[in-house]
């Protein structure tokens, strides 16, 4: 009789606890319908050999809405606990980092980074350039690179291997490279000699990829007598649960590390990844103990380590009572930095592009999301209004049909209210 009359009433308490929920939950959802749609999305491109493999995440208002993966890795499926090399992802995490510190009154936004790191004192300008020698001649700057303008990619920097020719000669002739490193490399000795190279333009001037938060990661180092992969650790990923985050991968987690691919230059047929595809870099960064921690694009996660990391952005700062950064410093970080500097239809923030109103009519992302994305072919964004992160990562670089993620966007806000 005891066991009939508790399951009624467990019953009708599951009941009020899910019209609770449901009455409490945000307004926007992802239907049974966009699940289905964006599953095809994904096998589309699988079936037409566009890519070898994808997954993806979506969660809205902390709980996961979406977590699959398809297609395979090299001998096995893509699973949705792979470990994925995040790139340039990295920088976000590199910026909360900055932040907490700046919390700490270690340093202001509009420091000449030369305080702290001093052979960036007295810049100077590229001027003419030499491309059969590499050669060049430099004007003094204006200004100095302020620590805002590095979160920002206004300083003048270039990027090492990806950026103008003038400054990837620049930098190859240096051997300072954009962190996927290929023999043992200190960041200390790059960032002294990349602080002694010509600028491509006046600090603050306009908006660059460029190196900055490499620089960055140093003045972390700097100010907190910490090395970056102990302040990550320390700091950030050890407190957030993110337990499977690492500028090098241990030995028991390497069999979990994602294959990536490549694209045939001439056939655009998608093939293994190649150690020679980018000059001077390696896809085993996360695994030939390199030592170098490059804050702009060293680190390797997963889509469940790098949700918690965004939902903590999402839910201003903090994570399940740990505290990261204050309210006043994510807003800080997610408002436009640039000002009138061009950026297309958005706009940029403190390492992150902001979703104007202009924006958001191309893809329905609601205007105040804020992202960004990794080489080997990631995107994710975080979108306060709707309560919603989401991340996409395909582990491929190039990536012919780079309108995948906008596609991915474009579904999972149609209908949207």
């Amino acid at each position: 009789m005891k066991k009939l009359f508790y399951f009624p009433v467990l019953f009708v308490l599951f009941t009020c606890q899910l019209v609770q929920a449901q009455t409490n939950s945000t307004s926007f959802s992802v239907s049974e319908k966009k699940i289905r749609q964006i599953d095809q999305l994904f096998k589309q491109y699988l079936d037409s050999g566009w890519i070898k493999g994808i997954t993806a995440n979506i969660s809205i208002d902390g709980k996961t809405v979406y977590n699959k993966a398809f297609g395979n890795q090299v001998g096995r499926p893509f699973k949705t606990d792979d470990i994925l090399r995040i790139a340039s992802q990295t920088k976000a995490i590199t910026s909360v980092a900055v932040m907490m510190l700046l919390e700490e009154g270690k340093f202001s936004l509009d420091d000449p980074i030369s305080k702290y790191l001093p052979t960036f004192k007295n810049p100077k300008i590229l001027d003419k350039f030499n491309p059969k020698d590499s050669t060049y001649t430099t004007r003094p700057a204006k200004g100095e690179i302020t620590i805002r303008e590095l979160l920002t990619h206004t300083s003048g920097l270039g990027y090492a291997q990806i950026g103008s020719p003038e400054m990837q000669a620049i930098y190859a002739k240096a051997d300072i490279s954009a962190g996927f490193v290929n023999h043992k490399k200190n960041l200390k000795t790059d960032i002294d000699k990349l602080g002694k190279l010509p600028l491509s333009f006046e600090p603050g001037q306009k908006w660059q990829y460029s190196l900055g938060m490499d620089v960055l990661g140093r003045l972390v180092e700097v100010t907190s007598g910490l090395n970056l992969d102990q302040f990550f650790k320390q700091r950030i990923f050890i407190p957030l649960g993110m337990n499977d985050t690492y500028f090098a991968l241990p030995k028991n987690k390497q069999s979990r590390l994602s294959s990536v691919y490549t694209e045939d230059p001439k056939t655009k047929e998608v093939k293994s990844w190649k150690d020679g595809a980018v000059n001077g870099s390696t896809i085993n960064y996360p695994i030939n103990e390199n030592g170098y921690f490059a804050g702009g694009a060293g680190l390797v996660s997963t889509s469940k380590d790098y949700g918690i990391f965004l939902q903590m952005l999402l839910n201003g700062g903090e994570y399940k009572g740990k505290r990261i950064l204050s309210k006043n410093s994510v807003a800080l970080m997610t408002k436009n930095q640039i000002g009138s500097i061009p950026f297309g239809d958005n706009y940029f923030g403190l390492g992150f592009e902001i979703v104007s109103d202009k924006g958001s009519k191309k893809f329905g992302q609601t205007a105040g999301s804020y992202g960004w994305g990794g080489f080997f072919g990631s995107t994710y964004w975080v979108d306060p209004q709707k309560k919603m992160t989401a991340q996409i990562y395909v582990q491929q670089s190039p990536l012919s049909h780079g309108q995948l993620p906008n596609q991915f966007k474009a579904l999972i806000y149609q209908d949207a209210k």
